[in-house]
């Protein structure tokens, strides 16, 4: 069933469509015990793959939406046969028109794939042991890196692709807990998630203990997706406040506008628990190409952008 969905619509000219900045939001926009999101956008709608909604942890559910607030749940896409199926990527090929599921079972990392976002998705390879939270970023030039987690230590680390099957070369680390607030409860860095402007590379992540109130959202920045990167001064970007909890490991999507806005997951109290739901806020970049977010919960504000065909479009 939809989720807090409310009437509120402007028009703006973006380009040669018109986009609907349709909706207002309050968090969350799926209350369910879900985590780790990643959305993607194909054909006009939204799909967001996420930890829980199978029996716990046992695989994948989609769900799906015209406008990244009210979302409907679909289908089982991805059940293995283990337990501890956590944090998915699901990303397109342009080259093939496949989709593959990047996904952590039993701290293994590996690709399953299939013919739609709605799966269903068939295991196709193992990549690494004693690893977690894989994302698959392609760049401008079509190069394929996919950044992951290395256990013990909780070190973020990419791997060069030559495919969306093959390693090419061999990873690199590129972030590991270091910070006050990376560290203020449990030494963690995970959750990575690359987005690029003006050819500048954001790999954004999580830190702190995802059970906890600390766990927050910060980035590091780059001219090479291998790095080195260097942390955001004013990290994180979003943390906890006033009756908000454990803001962390989401994913950046672009609405219909271009404007990037950040799924992600908050706790719902300040026990050290894992009772989670899905939320979303904006991102912006400042005119210093900093980047910055603001965790919300239970305000009324204005929604993404869904773009639409104008009359004067060619």
């Amino acid at each position: 069933m939809p989720f807090h969905r409310a009437l509120f619509v402007t028009m703006l000219a973006v380009g040669s469509h018109v986009v609907d900045a349709a909706e207002t939001y309050r968090n969350p926009i799926i209350d369910e015990n879900l985590a780790d999101p990643a959305v993607i956008r194909h054909d006009g709608a939204y799909y967001l793959y996420a930890t829980g909604a199978v029996d716990g942890d046992n695989g994948y559910r989609v769900f799906t939406s015209a406008d990244l607030v009210d979302w409907n749940r679909g289908p089982v896409v991805f059940r293995p046969g283990q337990r501890h199926i956590w944090a998915p990527d699901v990303w397109r090929d342009p080259a093939s028109g496949r989709f593959y599921l990047y996904y952590t079972a039993n701290m293994t990392v590996g690709v399953a794939d299939g013919e739609g976002p709605l799966g269903p998705f068939t295991v196709r390879k193992k990549f690494f042991d004693n690893a977690i939270d894989a994302h698959l970023f392609r760049d401008d030039d079509g190069e394929l890196y996919l950044y992951f987690v290395q256990l013990p230590g909780f070190r973020i680390t990419v791997q060069p692709l030559s495919s969306p099957l093959e390693p090419a070369g061999e990873p690199r680390v590129v972030l590991q807990p270091e910070s006050d607030w990376e560290t203020r409860n449990g030494h963690v860095t995970e959750g990575p998630w690359m987005i690029k402007h003006n050819g500048l590379y954001y790999l954004l992540y999580s830190g702190s203990g995802a059970d906890t109130p600390d766990y927050a959202v910060g980035y590091a920045t780059s001219t090479s997706p291998r790095g080195p990167f260097t942390r955001a001064e004013h990290n994180p970007i979003l943390h906890r406040a006033d009756g908000l909890f454990g803001p962390g490991h989401g994913c950046a999507i672009r609405d219909g506008g271009d404007r990037w806005w950040f799924v992600y997951h908050q706790k719902r109290t300040a026990r050290r628990e894992w009772d989670r739901f899905i939320c979303i806020d904006p991102l912006r970049f400042d005119e210093q190409g900093r980047l910055h977010g603001q965790a919300t919960r239970g305000e009324m504000l204005a929604g993404p952008a869904t773009a639409q065909s104008s009359a004067t479009s060619p």
